[in-house]
């Protein structure tokens, strides 16, 4: 599961407002600066856990989740945001964000239950671990809240908040943001509100644009399904590795899918079979040789080469360098 780069890029924002020590938070979670300008960056979600600790240890804030929402621009500049203000309705607005949310995170969904005249916006974390429940939570509620209020130009009102975690001890951070009743401990993270704001039309509805923006939103989704295709191929090759005999013919097969149209799904998002191979081949090279002490033999075993001959001139073509030369130099 992967979370659109966009989420880092507001948190680096509001770690920045806040002053925080962005170099050394980075740093421990292994990021680098520069790829937050990446357009099409996703993260893994699994690092949610780590991310959330490392700022919470850096700021001694027990409440950063709180304190960063707070300070987090308003998410904009995605076709969500514009299918949002092309959409009729608020309420049109977030059937569609329910359909493409997945733009901003695999591991979440959102949903809006209606019960007699209050509306509930739901936000779902699946998947993600309770140890970084709390601060995602509050951060991920505070955004959507803004965000409904962004769109609604101010007009959006909170009837009540609930959370998904248990209540903390000190609930001052909790009061400080919302001035409504907020609730702990709930089945999932809402938002309740008044349901005729559902209703509200957007001040700047275009109907055409709107058809443009869902069309882009859903090709956007498409491709994602297609990069999940490469994930499942390459969790393939792992299983079939050591066998030695790993072809697309086969990949295909356990896939479900005919070769050809394995072929022809790759190549929509600029890949081939033979390179994920020899990617996964290198990758899983240089972490046997620099982390383990498994023999050269035992490596090209590992990595399905029928022999190392074959092994030492792929890895000198991938590295400019013999294994042995890599091994010695991570381990000086």
């Amino acid at each position: 599961m992967q979370d659109a780069g966009m989420l880092l890029r507001i948190a680096y924002e509001a770690m920045k407002e806040l002053d925080i020590d962005v170099s050394e938070v980075l740093s421990r979670c292994h990021i680098s600066e520069d790829v937050l300008n990446d357009k099409d960056l996703r993260t893994p979600n699994d690092a949610q856990t780590h991310f959330w600790q490392v700022l919470e240890d850096v700021t001694k804030d027990p409440d950063i989740g709180i304190s960063l929402g707070k300070h987090m621009p308003v998410f904009t500049g995605q076709v969500l945001q514009y299918l949002f203000l092309s959409s009729p309705t608020f309420g049109t607005g977030w059937e569609r964000a329910t359909k493409y949310f997945r733009l901003i995170s695999d591991a979440a969904s959102v949903s809006i239950h209606i019960e007699g005249d209050i509306a509930r916006l739901s936000v779902n974390l699946d998947g993600v671990t309770e140890a970084a429940n709390r601060h995602l939570n509050d951060s991920l509620v505070i955004g959507a809240f803004k965000f409904c209020q962004y769109v609604t130009e101010g007009e959006f009102k909170a009837i009540k908040i609930a959370f998904a975690h248990p209540s903390p001890k000190d609930i001052t951070a909790y009061t400080t943001v919302f001035t409504c009743p907020i609730d702990f401990s709930a089945a999932d993270n809402y938002i309740y509100f008044d349901a005729d704001l559902l209703a509200r039309p957007s001040s700047h509805a275009e109907p055409e644009l709107f058809a443009l923006h869902d069309q882009l939103a859903s090709r956007k989704i498409a491709k994602l399904e297609l990069q999940d295709l490469v994930y499942k191929v390459r969790t393939v090759i792992a299983q079939q590795l050591e066998s030695g005999i790993v072809t697309l013919e086969s990949i295909a097969t356990e896939l479900d899918m005919k070769p050809r149209m394995l072929r022809a799904k790759l190549a929509d998002i600029d890949y081939n079979f033979n390179q994920i191979l020899a990617d996964f081949r290198c990758e899983l090279s240089k972490k046997l040789l620099a982390n383990t002490n498994e023999t050269i033999d035992q490596i090209v075993y590992l990595t399905g080469f029928s022999e190392p001959s074959t092994f030492y001139r792929a890895f000198k073509r991938w590295m400019q360098m013999t294994p042995i030369e890599y091994r010695r130099s991570k381990r000086r």
